[in-house]
């Protein structure tokens, strides 16, 4: 055991000794990105080639974008000429009428960043998604279908239900913005229009009503007098109402027959068994001769027109 504790120090110590040589060979040394001192020609003419070492600056003169160091600039303009690598450009009117690359990839980014939350809360995926959890829960099969279809099926069902709204977005919105005809805020103001449209169709007045009066704003009763600050809360509450009550509508058949099997079972004197255990098996076949996912989901799309 003593032997064993010394080889552990030994090792511990060999290891803090290799750390510290390696500390000792690398202070004091600087790393340079360019170290060829060679010429090189441009436009037939010979131009020293030779790093910045008095400086932060890393690279060869004829090869940086950045010529001073961070901090150096004394106005926007001054940071423009001279750092160009440091700056998005965006051409619209007065060039080829595109985006910058790195802006595009940038809102790209944030529009997926986003896009879970405006499709939850502004479209018709979440009463889409309770209803079907709600089928499944009343069949008690647990994870049949799973998650994964469910969402798949409510997305599906999302897209066909927000088609016509998203084809409106796309006509008013995007294409005129590529144009040139919009300027950016004319553009969100035209594609904020058919979904505020959508959402107020979905959304009873009381729930309006509530919420702008807990914002002490008064309303005419016209959509454009309601702020997005009130509207989306208002089509949630009423989203959410709404799969509440399908979803109780689609629960009382199979009630019923979780009546009749525990009815049948105590009569029996069958206390002992789980009643749930012998009526799913009724519930999937009363569920199957009845077309029930074709009623669930017609019910559901057929919610959002009438």
């Amino acid at each position: 055991m003593k032997k064993y504790f010394s080889g552990y120090h030994l090792a511990k110590l060999i290891c803090l000794l290799m750390v510290a040589g390696i500390l000792y060979l690398s202070w004091g040394q600087t790393a340079y990105a360019v170290e060829d001192n060679r010429p090189d020609t441009v436009n037939d003419s010979t131009v020293t080639d030779t790093p910045y070492r008095d400086s932060n600056l890393t690279g060869a003169e004829s090869e940086r974008t950045n010529v001073d160091p961070p901090g150096a600039s004394e106005s926007a303009e001054d940071l423009a000429e001279l750092n160009i690598a440091n700056t998005v450009t965006v051409t619209y009117n007065n060039g080829n009428g595109s985006v910058n690359g790195a802006l595009r990839i940038l809102l790209i980014l944030t529009l997926i960043a986003i896009a879970p939350s405006l499709i939850i809360m502004l479209t018709s995926f979440t009463r889409i998604i309770i209803v079907l959890h709600f089928t499944r829960q009343a069949l008690n099969t647990q994870t049949a279908p799973p998650n994964t279809v469910l969402i798949g099926i409510a997305l599906f069902l999302t897209f066909y239900v927000m088609q016509p709204t998203m084809a409106a977005v796309y006509a008013d919105a995007i294409v005129p913005f590529e144009a040139g005809e919009l300027t950016q805020e004319e553009a969100l103001t035209a594609a904020a229009a058919p979904i505020r449209q959508f959402m107020y169709g979905q959304t009873q007045k009381s729930d309006v009503n509530f919420f702008m009066d807990l914002s002490r704003t008064e309303w005419s009763g016209e959509l454009d007098d309601i702020p997005i600050s009130v509207l989306v809360p208002a089509f949630i509450i009423n989203e959410l109402r709404q799969a509440f009550i399908i979803g109780f509508l689609i629960y009382i058949p199979f009630i019923v027959i979780d009546m009749v099997v525990a009815s049948v079972l105590m009569s029996m004197g069958m206390m002992m068994l789980p009643p749930t255990t012998i009526s799913m098996p009724f519930k999937i076949l009363l569920f199957v001769l009845a077309d029930g996912w074709y009623l669930v989901i017609k019910g559901v799309v057929e919610s959002f027109y009438y």
